[in-house]
């Protein structure tokens, strides 16, 4: 396994120490002291304070890699700013008293755990004449600066079509006009006079066949609108973690999911969830290797899956060296900043996580650790997402942290989902980093849903959706996640886990599954692990199926539009229509939350709508039926998913549908036949 140096690719130079053979007597200690031991940077430069007792020394020289500095003390400490090479870098505090060297020198080592490169930074500009792909804004090296002598552009893959022109070389470089629509990549490879090298990659869109810029502050890419995330906890898939995922991954990807989230697979203490982090840069050896994580990615990649990590950076474990050393030493450890800290100097914790110490944002060093470590997993193994643990902890203590995180993370792969554990009702993460967000309230940690489901409320429920327009913040919805306790259907029953179902697949946002959901697992999370049983008792994965392929086929399902209605019985039916562009391909959702059958009336506005003959599908078994325009009764027993009558053929999944779901009669006897065109 590679160590934390080599890890991040950094070559080691180690600066000699200059022996002293001093005759004086005051050769037998130091008489100066650094305020902190050495240790890890991740700066090139750094603060370091020096201790000077008082009247021994006239001047204090700080000797680094990258210079001198020269001090006259004034009080018995001294501050000054050092510059540092990447690997190893040994710093010495000199005192001198009338011109003679007072003591042996005072040491520290800092170890640069950064690398010493250019930075690239690829554009898309797109003008009247077409689009430009733009390098002339990327960085020398921060250190040892060599001026950036190739800049070489190629295609990168996911585009829409060809890019027509590439590979070349130069700063900058016109494209052919792009005349399919869609989103397409090109990344440039920079490279100074030393060979150091870096790569960013540029995007732009064709809509109508017409390109445009892509505002990557705010604007996610067009594969999220599509997303299906599933929650991954590999344990639940097999005893061997990651590697017992992956032949899971076809039922997975037939199922609908779109997106694997990775509960955390970074290292943590032996019995922890992962959620304890104790090295960012490593993969937590309980779980697999490194190569275990890659084949993973790359058999889901090879499968049209994207796969996202579950990323942890509020905190870090109280096992973590950083805090550990800071435990140890106090205020003389370099990391003792590292944490939120009290007015009493007590290392700070939300709730009851004792043992989840919250790092200080307010530290540069900080800042620059936590995006090194996001930056890790998308260089070394081409992750395409992070779901950000407790995002709202930072958020709260350096506000101005996550746009500069999401900037470094999109310069890199501009495709990448950013998911916020916070909630959607605040309007900050979608200016400011994410692109969606939890479906909570407004209080911290609180499911929207929750309490619609446990007071059996419609009424609540419809006030939980909202009407959120196009321009509405991504929210991530969902019945059960790693939080969630025990599972849906162990909560409230197989019949309206099925009703919540169709109701979470067919409503906007970005939908989650977690493991074993679809077929009715009754596992805790955070309790005894033991794989799932993927027998589905209940046939409820047929169910999700269903839904999810009508989620594919059917745009307005995916769209971010919705428009809630009021049908009567109000208290126990939840009803909208999901807009489309085109009007006969707007769909009415009916769901029924009470025990029995619920009669209903269309009202004569929204059927119209619909179908002015009042000729509707049912999309979820593919039954077409006529409603008069008034006075129609529909007897509504779980759920139905309505639409004008195509003129072609249609399909009845009722093969497989398992037990009898409460559906109209008449639908028992409908037909299979060819399947229905999006």
């Amino acid at each position: 396994m590679l160590n934390a140096n080599n890890r991040a690719g950094y070559v080691c130079r180690v600066t000699g120490i200059l022996a002293l053979t001093l005759t004086s007597a005051h050769a037998i200690e130091p008489p100066l002291a650094f305020d902190t031991a050495g240790g890890d940077a991740w700066t090139f430069e750094k603060t370091v304070g020096v201790t000077v007792p008082a009247g021994q020394c006239d001047i204090v020289e700080i000797i680094a890699p990258n210079g001198r500095t020269i001090v006259s003390p004034i009080q018995e400490r001294i501050v000054a700013r050092i510059s540092l090479e990447p690997g190893e870098n040994v710093i010495e505090a000199e005192c001198h008293k009338d011109r003679s060297l007072n003591g042996r020198p005072a040491i520290q080592q800092w170890s640069v755990r950064i690398k010493d490169s250019p930075k690239a930074r690829a554009y898309a500009l797109v003008t009247t004449a077409g689009t430009v792909l733009d390098a002339s804004m990327s960085e020398v090296a921060p250190t040892r600066a060599a001026p950036i002598v190739r800049y070489e552009w190629r295609a990168r893959e996911g585009s829409a079509g060809p890019l027509v022109g590439l590979p070349a070389e130069g700063k900058r470089i016109e494209l052919t006009r792009q005349t399919v629509d869609g989103e397409y990549y090109a990344t440039v490879r920079v490279v100074d006079a030393i060979g150091r090298v870096d790569e960013s990659t540029a995007t732009f869109r064709v809509r109508n066949g017409r390109p445009e810029a892509i505002d990557l502050e705010r604007e996610h890419p067009a594969w999220i609108d599509a997303a299906v995330v599933y929650g991954v906890d590999p344990f639940r898939f097999g005893p061997r973690g990651l590697i017992d995922v992956i032949p899971r991954l076809d039922e997975l990807r037939s199922l609908g999911a779109t997106t694997i989230w990775l509960t955390p697979i970074t290292a943590a203490p032996a019995q922890d969830f992962g959620y304890a982090v104790t090295d960012h840069f490593q993969v937590r050896t309980k779980l697999g290797s490194e190569a275990d994580l890659r084949d993973l990615i790359n058999v889901a990649h090879a499968r049209g899956l994207r796969v996202i990590l579950d990323l942890v950076l509020n905190h870090l474990s109280d096992q973590h060296t950083y805090f550990l050393d800071a435990a140890s030493r106090g205020r003389a450890s370099p990391y003792f900043t590292f944490f939120a800290r009290s007015a009493q100097g007590t290392a700070t914790h939300y709730f009851n996580w004792r043992n989840l110490k919250n790092l200080n944002y307010q530290n540069e060093e900080v800042q620059r650790l936590i995006i090194e470590a996001s930056v890790y997993w998308v260089r070394e193994f081409d992750v395409d997402g992070f779901r950000v643990d407790a995002a709202w902890g930072p958020r709260a203590r350096a506000p101005e942290f996550w746009p500069n995180w999401r900037a470094e993370l999109k310069r890199i792969k501009p495709d990448l989902l950013l998911l916020s554990e916070a909630s959607a009702r605040d309007p900050y993460y979608f200016s400011n980093g994410f692109d969606a967000a939890y479906d909570w309230t407004d209080e911290l940690g609180e499911w929207a849903w929750k309490a619609a489901f446990e007071n059996g409320s419609v009424r609540q429920l419809r006030s939980a959706i909202g009407d959120r327009g196009i321009t509405g913040p991504l929210v991530f919805r969902f019945l059960n996640n790693n939080d969630t306790g025990a599972r849906f259907s162990t909560r409230y029953g197989v019949a309206r886990t099925r009703v919540a179902v169709a109701m979470l697949l067919t409503l906007p946002g970005l939908p989650g599954l977690y493991t074993g959901e679809e077929v009715g697992a009754t596992f805790e999370p955070y309790r005894y692990v033991a794989p799932v049983l993927w027998d589905d008792p209940n046939q409820l994965r047929v169910w999700y199926t269903r839904l999810l392929e009508l989620r594919r086929r059917h745009s307005s399902l995916r769209s971010r539009e919705v428009r809630l209605l009021t049908l009567e019985p109000a208290d126990q039916v939840l009803a909208y229509l999901r807009p489309a562009v085109h009007p006969d391909r707007t769909i009415l959702v009916l769901l029924n939350y009470a025990a029995a059958t619920s009669q209903i009336e269309i009202p004569e506005e929204i059927l119209r709508s619909l179908s002015p003959e009042g000729k509707l599908m049912d999309l979820l078994l593919g039954e077409r039926f006529t409603l008069s325009l008034r006075g129609n009764r529909l007897a509504l027993q779980i759920a139905f998913a309505l639409r004008l009558t195509p003129d072609r053929r249609f399909c009845s999944p009722r093969k497989g549908f398992g037990p009898p779901l409460r559906l109209r009669s008449i639908l028992e006897n409908s037909p299979d036949c060819v399947a229905l065109p999006g």
